[in-house]
Order: C-alpha cells, then structure tokens, then sequence
C-alpha cells in the first residue's frame, strides 16, 4: 500500500510504484503532505526514445514539490524480455536536482549511492509558507524502522559541495543565468526610474568590482528606456586612498560608456572637517576613513538634487552581510542596485560583461578591474600601491559568501556550515583559517544588523 510510512527520528520514508510517478496527483506528494521526506520509486519502466530526458524531468520536479529526496530504482538490462528494453536507472534527487545517477544500460551490477540532507529539507519546509498537511494523518500507517542515518561531522561526504552556491555549476545555462540577473536588475531600477518620474541616475565610480556593475546596469537601464547614456552621471571622487590605477580605470570606464564624467576630489572638504572636529591630522582611525565615504555620499546626493535624478547604491549583498559599509556613508543611495547580490557573483557577473561584450576596450578595462584587489582605498597608498585591501581585514570573501548562503538559505548551524566548508574548500583553506573567519562571519552579521535595518529598496536577485 501507499499508505505506509517507515520512519526513524526525523527520516520519514514512502514507497510508491513505477507508474505512480506519472498520474497527476503520485501518491508521493500526498506522503510528503504526511509527512514523508524520502521517497522511494521502485520500477520496472521501459526504455524508448526521448522517454528517459522525461523521467528526468519528473523526477526532479516531482523531488522539488515535495520538498524531499527522491530515490528512483528501474529494472536493469538482466530482465529484458521479449520485445522490451530496460536501462538499469538508478537516481538520487534531491529538492529539484539530480545528485547522483547509474550508468544506463550496463551489464554489470551497480550500486548508486549518495548523501541526502534531511535537515535541509525540513528546515526549507518550515520557511515554505505553502508547504501544508492537507491530507489526514491518520490514513497513514507509521511503522518505526532502523535506516541508515549518519553524522554528518563522523563521516566523508559522497555528494559535492560546491565552493560558490551562488554562482551556477558548470553545467548550467551559464550566459543565461548571468543575462536573467542584469535583466532583474535592470527591470528593478528602470520601474523606478519610471515611477519615480526622474530622467537622471548619479553613480559614484571607484574603478572597482561593486560601482562597475552598477553602472553597466545603469547603461542598460537606460538603453532600454530609450534615453541617451548622458543622463547617466558617473562622478570620480578621489581620497587621501585613491591609487592610479583605480582613478584612470574609473574614467577609463565612464569614457568607454558614453556617460557624463564629473570629478569631485574630496582631499580638502576632508581635511576642512577634519579641522571642525578637532581630528589629528596623523590620526587613522575609523573616522578618518568614514569622514571620506560619507562626504562622498553627500556629494552624490547633492549632484542627484542638482540633476533631478537618483543615486544609484553599489553595495553588494556580502558587504551588507558582514556590515562592511559606511552608515550613511556608502551604506545609503535612492535605489540599491546590488543590495542582493553577493560579491562572487559580481565578479563573475562582471566578468561574463568582459567574455561576451563586443567592445574589445570596454572588455580590458573590466579585466584589469577583475585584477585589482578589492579595497575600500581609505588610507593612503604605499609606493602608488594599495596598502588596504578587505579581504586581509574581514576573511576571503569566497568563504563569507558560502557561510551566508548556508546560513540564510539553509539555517544549518554552525558546526555544519563548518563541515560543509572543509569539504567545498579542502586543499585551499586549512580548518584553523575556516574557523577564523566562520566565527568573524557570525560576529559581524549580528553585530551588524542595525545597519541592514534602513537599507534604501533594491531589487531580489
């Protein structure tokens, strides 16, 4: 019967047969309304043509619905008969993606293994708002049953963990997943644009990864407007930290574009305030790096004024997560462009921009800004060099992003996020330096919160 559920602690097992998987309603998403977050398959369907890209299909979308593991067994190549076929297919999937599947028509026994993640289930069940039991629990008989559950910190992991969650796998629709997040991105601020009624954007241009994204979905934005790239203001504002390599590639930029270039430097407002409120010329504190960020925002807001039109945020979602902003400073714009997306995935996102723009100068410029350290440039250069760069102050931004997806995404505690970490990242990072920045990730993002809490609006990618 399909009413049967085998459970041990918070694995809940369900079988249904072959063609079940294939009537409207399987009996599977009725278990998984039950309660069941492992489904299993057991078949004895036929192969022919085009038929197997559909069971694929099924069963993914069939593992995505219900919000489980889906495990599928097929007969194999030994019980061929007469006028039919079988492949032998052997899949794990699990939340809508196939994780682990046997050879097709072999001859040799297989076995087909892999980790399925139960917690994850459950806990993206929880924040499923849509995921409710509607179907009566006692029609269900409950039978306890020993299944092989295993410590996820005892034993080696059989599935992989991917180092970048954010960034789609290799063998994803890469350029298509890059142009649908421009698009949102683009479709986000030209509603704005719209809404609002302003026919301006303002951006400040550093020469690094964050504005640069921003100003190629500003371009866009306004080429799909049908309004002339001039009204886009890109405004270089060079500090006591501004090296020359950032400068030339910031008017590099803004001159490959076609947009309005403006140039404020901020050398002497600074050093003026600095002389209001009594700071030590020699003095490198924190508020000698936040004076530079906020009296760049003003002018950023103050041009925005002068040309009727909006300042367009940088920021990326990492450094929100770990609170790396300027409150009120680099932390607040009129539209926030980059607000949900996290810096592995600006960077690659810039550079898909280079690989396929048909701009051969535009395509060096993101290069060399791909090259250059990411780094605030608040205290000053050593030799021309930038002397600080983030990453050697708050950890690898690539082991933030993953701590994040983990955490936010999964709500996987701690010492899990930790074991998935040695495994996505062994041979890079030892698990001392994991340790170190897992436990800044979660001083920063709680202590940080306040900052999060008046975000101006931005668009969900």
């Amino acid at each position: 019967s399909t009413r049967l559920l085998f459970e041990y602690g918070d694995v809940c097992l369900g079988v249904e047969i072959c063609e079940d998987l294939w009537v409207p309603v399987p009996p599977s998403s009725m278990q998984a309304l039950a309660g069941a977050n492992l489904l299993v398959n057991i078949s004895a369907s036929n192969e022919m043509v085009g038929k197997h890209a559909y069971l694929r299909s099924l069963i993914e979308q069939q593992s995505a619905r219900t919000m489980a593991a889906y495990l599928y067994s097929s007969a194999g190549c030994g019980e061929s008969t007469t006028d039919i076929v079988f492949a032998g297919n052997g899949i794990i999937a699990e939340n809508g993606a196939i994780l682990r599947e046997s050879e097709r028509f072999t001859f040799g026994e297989q076995l087909t293994l892999c980790d399925v993640d139960i917690e994850r289930l459950m806990a993206l069940r929880r924040k499923t708002n849509t995921f409710t039991s509607e179907s009566p629990q006692k029609e269900y008989r409950r039978i306890r049953a020993g299944l092989p559950v295993q410590d996820y910190t005892r034993t080696p992991l059989l599935r992989e963990i991917s180092p970048y969650p954010f960034i789609p796998g290799k063998d994803a629709h890469i350029d298509e997943r890059c142009e649908e997040i421009f698009n949102i991105q683009i479709s986000g601020l030209a509603q704005r644009i719209r809404h609002t009624n302003c026919r301006s954007a303002v951006i400040g241009i550093s020469g690094g990864l964050d504005s640069t994204l921003a100003l190629l979905v500003a371009v866009r934005t306004f080429d799909k407007l049908g309004l002339p790239r001039t009204c886009v203001t890109g405004i270089t504002m060079p500090g006591f930290g501004t090296t020359g390599r950032t400068y030339n590639n910031a008017l590099r930029l803004m001159e490959t574009l076609g947009i309005t270039i403006r140039e404020v430097n901020i050398r002497a407002a600074c050093e003026q305030h600095f002389s209001d409120i009594g700071l030590d010329p020699g003095d490198r504190s924190v508020t000698y790096e936040n004076a530079q960020a906020r009296e760049r925002t003003q002018i950023l807001m103050d041009i925005a004024n002068q040309t009727g039109g909006l300042v367009i945020g940088t920021g990326d979602l990492s450094e929100l997560a770990l609170g790396w902003a300027t409150y009120n400073g680099d932390h607040m714009s009129m539209y926030a462009v980059n607000s949900s997306v996290p810096k592995t995935l600006v960077r690659h996102l810039v550079r898909y921009y280079a690989d396929t723009c048909e701009d051969q100068k535009l395509a060096e410029i993101l290069l060399d800004i791909l090259d250059t350290p990411v780094s605030p440039e608040l205290l000053p250069p050593k030799d021309g060099v930038i002397s600080q760069k983030t990453e050697d102050l708050v950890g690898p931004y690539e082991l933030h992003d993953f701590f994040l997806y983990y955490m936010l995404r999964w709500t996987f505690p701690p010492k899990k996020i930790f074991r998935l970490a040695q495994n996505a990242f062994a041979g890079e990072y030892d698990d001392e330096t994991i340790l170190k920045w897992l436990k800044t990730f979660y001083r920063r993002f709680f202590m940080q919160q306040f900052k999060r809490s008046c975000l101006p609006d931005g668009p969900k990618v």
